[in-house]
């Protein structure tokens, strides 16, 4: 099954997030298919705290891609900003 999902990355207690799509078996930083987006929980600036390329997201959902929790949530999140 394929995921949309967070990839941590940064330093210690300083974390940056990619969402990718990836395979549910491979590990959370591991190998993944496609970079979609980013997320940055530390950024003031609510502009770029979070992208996602819509166009890719979509074609993702109708290939049947399905979310994780957070990045649901997130994604709902940017679509009401």
């Amino acid at each position: 099954m394929i995921k949309i999902r967070l990839a941590r990355h940064g330093a210690k207690k300083k974390p940056f997030y990619k969402i990718v799509i990836a395979n549910n078996k491979s590990p959370r930083d591991g190998k993944f298919i496609e970079k979609i987006g980013f997320f940055s929980p530390i950024c003031k600036n609510r502009k770029e705290k979070i992208y996602i390329n819509d166009d890719r997201l979509q074609y993702w959902i109708k290939q049947g891609a399905q979310f994780s929790e957070k990045t649901k949530y997130l994604i709902k999140k940017q679509k009401k900003s």
